[in-house]
């Protein structure tokens, strides 16, 4: 007989586990998980390049003025839009398991963004691209994403309306021609509004509002259209997918002529942006800003701990996005953050802005028909044509007009239908969405989703303390009996609420009324319940109260008689009203 030595081969059994590992990790399943592109690649031809190249370049026709206005809410030059969209789909071609999502700018991370650059300087945004990166890579290597699920979906609606309802605002001042400061959230956007309201401009108000009246429009255009109807219908759903673009050009024109015709500038441009493609080169990990130098403590320090709120909101919209456009197809949350995390940081390297998926684009690119994961490509071949030859017809973009095309954008954001279906199936949820919304408006987004977040958790800790316990009263033939109803489970902090339950209700019988604890229902239970239940169940045994514990399954019914094993007498499995009475009378 051969005897094995459990001290000499620890080492080895650890090298080979380590080595175990290493292989798997190195294996060519592990490679089309972490690299789906191996799975795909060798599959591509030219039906699937030409419906990406279609799908690539009419998702680009949107990422670009999308870009161009999501740098101005971020308070940002317009390139750094552009240069967030750029690596978004080289590097989620290789890495990216859903061939629909598009990664680039979004609204609300560019809202979430404008805190770290007012007053600073764009290196603070660069860095929070970075940082975010390298947290949501970590938290898809260690598998993590299940935080997000601890985000409640009132909390996510009340999150997605308030930065809605502050990013149209802060737009106002665009729209208007308005001087002074947008704000950094909604109270302060809407006071800057009416506090400047009498320096309103009439050309950036008439093309503001025909900005938006053209979307809605070109909206109500492509309805019924699809890509594969006939020529007219495929028209129409061509300009109506690309209704962004559209109105910057229309803008554009109009801000030409204008030019030419007044020889001044009678509406508010963006002026000059940086031109050419940027410098593939480290983050700032130090900054200047005026006389101050930021070394990368003293950044980090600005950027606060309530940073932390950017990768989850980031992680929390691509992994919704994902879900909404799998067809039913699990998704893998992990290679989606590992995916997610490394477009932050390569992105970060070309000067860009934090990044996420974009519900807009990514429908479009749906919509589009797209194939594989190479549409980004194309879209990232139009972003850099863009950079090379076209800031210079950027330069005419109203500013009026990208805060139009923002905040009608931002009106479909808004989930009206929730606050309605909440109001009626659940105020506890209303509640919280409110909740929500309120502190994201008057104290800021990170704040808001953070205070909705205590506050679930601090109902969901309520509820756990104190569960529903059913109390009937059941009058029979022969006696009285007052059944409680335990719930399926009983944690540890629910042990006082459950003693007081049995108490109270002890006292609305008479004295020969019959008191079952039904735990039928009751699949899991900590011993600190069970030992206030065997407690009070003998005390009101001492005051002649007939109590019986029923249906309780045999696990539980062992851990109340390792306790006191006295109590195994008033453990019962009646079948009937009478027969209980009985059987309990008798015990008495």
């Amino acid at each position: 007989m051969t005897t094995l030595d459990n001290t000499k081969p620890s080492g080895r059994v650890i090298r080979r586990k380590i080595k175990k590992s290493f292989k798997n990790a190195c294996s060519v399943k592990s490679a089309k998980k972490r690299f789906p592109i191996i799975e795909w690649l060798p599959k591509y031809n030219a039906t699937l390049f030409i419906q990406d190249l279609i799908a690539g370049i009419t998702v680009g026709l949107t990422a670009i003025p999308q870009g161009i206005a999501y740098a101005i809410v971020a308070g940002l030059s317009p390139e750094y839009g552009l240069y967030a969209g750029l690596m978004g789909g080289f590097v989620y071609l290789f890495v990216g398991s859903c061939k629909d999502i598009t990664v680039g700018p979004t609204a609300i991370m560019a809202a979430m963004t404008s805190k770290y650059v007012f007053g600073l300087s764009a290196d603070f945004a660069v860095l929070a691209s970075f940082l975010s990166g390298i947290l949501i890579l970590a938290m898809g290597v260690f598998n993590l994403g299940f935080l997000v699920e601890f985000i409640s979906q009132p909390v996510i609606s009340g999150f997605t309306t308030a930065a809605a309802l502050q990013i149209a605002a802060a737009q106002l001042k665009g729209l208007f021609g308005l001087t002074g400061s947008g704000g950094n959230y909604f109270a302060q956007s809407m006071y800057n509004f009416f506090n400047n309201f009498l320096t309103i401009k009439l050309w950036d108000t008439l093309l503001g509002f025909t900005t938006i009246i053209i979307l809605l429009l070109l909206k109500c255009l492509g309805e019924g259209c699809g890509r594969t109807d006939g020529f007219v219908k495929q028209t129409r759903w061509f300009i109506s997918l690309g209704r962004n673009a559209v109105v910057v050009i229309f803008g554009i024109v109009v801000a030409y002529i204008l030019k030419q015709v007044t020889n001044t500038e009678p509406v508010l441009l963006i002026g000059d942006i940086g031109s050419g493609l940027p410098k593939f080169q480290l983050p700032p990990f130090s900054t200047t800003v005026g006389n101050e130098t930021y070394s990368f403590t003293d950044m980090a320090k600005t950027l606060g701990p309530e940073a932390i709120i950017l990768p989850l909101v980031a992680i929390l919209e691509l992994i919704a996005i994902a879900k909404a456009f799998a067809g039913g197809v699990p998704i893998n949350a992990t290679q989606e953050m590992i995916a997610l995390g490394l477009c932050n940081i390569f992105g970060s390297f070309v000067r860009g802005m934090p990044v996420t998926g974009s519900f807009t684009r990514t429908a479009l690119n749906y919509a589009s028909g797209v194939q594989t994961q190479a549409g980004g490509i194309f879209t990232g071949l139009l972003i850099i044509l863009a950079l090379s030859l076209m800031t210079s017809v950027f330069y005419y973009i109203p500013k009026a007009s990208l805060a139009g095309l923002i905040i009608t954008a931002m009106f479909y954001m808004v989930d009206f239908m929730i606050i309605r279906r909440l109001w009626t199936s659940s105020k506890k949820e209303l509640f919280i969405l409110i909740a929500t919304i309120l502190v994201c408006l008057f104290k800021g987004l990170e704040y808001g989703i953070v205070a909705g977040i205590l506050i679930d958790a601090f109902i969901l800790l309520y509820t756990t303390a104190k569960p529903t316990i059913e109390v009937n009263i059941l009058r029979e033939d022969k006696g009285i009996m007052t059944v409680l109803v335990l719930p399926e489970s009983l944690p540890y902090c629910a042990a006082d609420h459950t003693r007081r339950m049995i108490v109270k209700a002890s006292f609305e019988g008479e004295l020969d009324t019959l008191m079952i604890i039904d735990g039928t229902n009751l699949r899991d239970m900590d011993t600190t319940v069970a030992s206030n239940i065997i407690t009070v169940v003998k005390d009101l045994d001492k005051k002649s109260r007939r109590i019986v514990l029923l249906n309780f399954n045999s696990i539980l019914q062992n851990m109340c008689i390792d306790i006191n094993s006295s109590i195994s007498d008033k453990f019962l499995n009646a079948v009937s009203a009478d027969s209980l009475l009985e059987v309990s009378t008798r015990s008495v």
